[in-house]
């Protein structure tokens, strides 16, 4: 990677991260005196961070996109072993950079709102502060250490953010989850970095990448499996999907900016990033092809059987960000497809969070989707916006998915082998489940007849929540156009990736659009025929098929995990600490009472008189005498 070094306003750049990390010091150290104007404070610094970072895109795109190196200080130096910090400004850091500050933007403008009545806005907006900062220091590393530092910041903020509401028993237990969940990711890519310093004596993205080539294959497949293991970890992938359902417990604007635009985007940009070493190993790549396809298709499949509305969409991103690995594991073909569907995933996943939010502000913060209905003339605004969102996700025509999400399809069939087809029909089954469950979601929050709790006053949310939503529906109808038409994104990323060759279309891209678009006006109308002509009941039926009982319970993949991992780790925990209290514990109380015993025995023989005092050395006398003369005589 030939970068220059960076002038102008790109060596500034530092302060895309020192703003919000300030913000968070300054709410978290200035204490209840910050609680009138801390929310203001977080929202402005990562606005200007925002500014900042469009700002330094122009430059960047005015030199021609050549990577720009920041170097600021050396981390580690020690032996062999030189580990800078420094930040890598190019097009691939730049567009998450973008998306991170510009959708966190407009989620921290939503959050005004929605926290409004929260006594603990002021740290909320703390968290959120770090979390961008540590999100953003993880896309301008140019090291894999500095990536690490953000990765795990990524953690430690996620878990402060689902565990906001930490008096709520479910909130806890869900953040502990993904941070548990997350560290067994995480322990593949330190792993993964050990091994690129013991095999290449460095950490550096131009280290790596330049000398990855001269690895045997098995190092090289073997770094690429503990990368794809982190990322797993991070984005929610299989088999590490099942904390990020779980993490709706948060906030929903936590929601939004977990599983939209920053968080779980990770592992996409860490195997984007590490797109030279996956070049290297095509058994890496497949395997990251399989974790794709496997996920999506999960992700799908749930999501058509929950009430829950946040969950929906949870699993709905599950499935949104399989589509991701599915596209940057097909190599250089999909990198660029992959990227375009994260960036409009971004706007249209994070509109409608927050339009779900929206609708639990008016319903008293309930979530059944059972219990909704008829909200589309109370909530027009949110109807709208949430409709735009729903109709990009499901790649209705000439919205933001209908660009991206084909790209990926055709990209898949361009493999020409019978695992592209797999993988194309395997896209398509499940853009035809996207179109059911959405639309489900659909009919029964905003159509039919009301279902709501008694009491219950459904109205707009203020208008510091809807321009937002208005903000990031209009990219839900328009970036995608934007990203592949217009200014097409691959022309922005031929400095990092290169110019992919021409593709040798194996199905036309008009048919593939056209099957996919027939598939999911069938799960429009699927959807239909099952919920909008029917009565929808307030109770979920208890007699279902075990097809759908399998999907309300994430097809078992929690008792899976507790089968497999949490009950034997209890196991193992109980018969260590029998171990260490029969077996350490008792050792060393049983020696311990030896001696006391012992000397309790002995203490027994000082009596305190002379005489047997004077015996005891006549006897001792008596003894070395009778040693000594046997030693003589022998």
């Amino acid at each position: 990677m030939d970068t220059v070094a960076a002038d102008g306003l790109l060596a500034w750049s530092w302060l895309l991260i020192a703003l919000p990390l300030a913000g968070a010091a300054v709410l978290l150290l200035g204490g209840r005196r910050t609680d009138r104007w801390g929310h203001l404070l977080g929202t402005g610094t990562v606005v200007t961070a925002f500014v900042l970072g469009l700002l330094c895109t122009l430059q960047l795109a005015d030199a021609g996109g050549r990577p720009v190196s920041v170097e600021l200080w050396t981390f580690i130096e020690t032996g062999s072993l030189d580990v800078p910090v420094g930040l890598l400004f190019d097009p691939l850091s730049a567009v998450f950079v973008l998306l991170i500050t510009g959708v966190g933007a407009l989620i921290h403008i939503y959050s005004i709102g929605y926290m409004a009545h929260d006594p603990r806005r002021r740290r909320f907006f703390a968290y959120l502060n770090l979390f961008v900062a540590a999100m953003l220091l993880l896309v301008l590393g140019d090291n894999f250490v500095v990536l690490y530092v953000g990765w795990e910041g990524v953690g430690l903020a996620s878990y402060l953010l689902i565990a906001f509401w930490h008096e709520r028993p479910a909130a806890a237990t869900a953040a502990k989850k993904a941070f548990i969940m997350n560290r067994v990711g995480d322990v593949g890519l330190a792993l993964a970095i050990f091994l690129m310093f013991a095999q290449l004596g460095t950490v550096t993205y131009d280290g790596v990448f330049g000398s990855v080539g001269a690895l045997a294959g098995g190092t090289v497949t073997a770094i690429g499996l503990l990368l794809l293991l982190g990322a797993c970890g991070k984005s929610g992938q299989f088999p590490l999907q099942a904390w990020l359902p779980d993490a709706m417990e948060g906030p929903t604007p936590v929601s939004a900016l977990i599983h939209a635009a920053t968080m779980v985007t990770a592992g996409v940009y860490l195997i984007a990033r590490s797109a030279p070493i996956y070049d290297e190993t095509p058994t890496a790549r497949a395997v990251v092809l399989a974790v794709g396809a496997i996920t999506l298709l999960i992700g799908a499949i749930v999501g058509c059987a929950q009430d829950d509305i946040k969950k929906v969409l949870a699993y709905s991103t599950v499935s949104q960000i399989g589509y991701m690995f599915l596209a940057v594991g097909l190599g250089p073909a999909g990198y660029v497809a992959g990227l375009a569907h994260l960036l409009t995933h971004g706007f249209f996943k994070a509109g409608l969070f927050l339009g779900a939010g929206s609708v639990m502000h008016a319903m008293n913060d309930a979530v059944d989707m059972r219990r909704f209905g008829g909200l589309a003339s109370r909530m027009r605004i949110t109807f709208v916006t949430f409709g735009l969102g729903y109709l990009a996700l499901i790649g209705f025509p000439f919205l933001s998915g209908f660009y991206t999400k084909d790209a990926i399809i055709e990209a898949a069939f361009d493999r020409g082998d019978g695992w592209g087809y797999v993988l194309g029909g395997v896209a398509i089954l499940a853009a035809g489940l996207t179109a059911f469950y959405m639309t489900r979601l659909m009919l029964m929050t905003f159509f039919g007849r009301p279902r709501w709790d008694e009491g219950v006053h459904p109205h707009e949310s203020p208008s510091v929540m809807t321009a937002p939503m208005v903000l990031l529906a209009l990219g839900s109808v328009l970036a995608g156009y934007l990203l592949v038409v217009a200014f097409p994104l691959e022309e922005w990323l031929v400095p990092v990736f290169g110019r992919p060759e021409a593709a040798e279309h194996v199905v036309a891209p008009l048919v593939v659009s056209a099957l996919v678009t027939v598939v999911m006006l069938l799960g429009v109308a699927s959807a239909w025929m099952f919920v909008g002509r029917r009565e929808v009941p307030v109770t979920a039926p208890a007699r279902v098929s075990p097809v759908v009982l399998a999907a309300r319970r994430a097809l078992y993949a929690d008792t899976v995990n507790e089968s497999l991992f949490m009950r034997p780790g209890q196991w193992l925990t109980r018969a260590l600490v029998f171990l260490d209290n029969r077996g350490v514990d008792g050792a060393v109380n049983g020696l311990a009472a030896a001696l006391g015993g012992s000397s309790s025995r002995l203490g027994r023989t000082q009596t305190g008189f002379v005489r047997s005092y004077a015996l005891g050395m006549l006897g001792g006398a008596v003894v070395v005498a009778g040693a000594l003369l046997a030693v003589t005589a022998g």
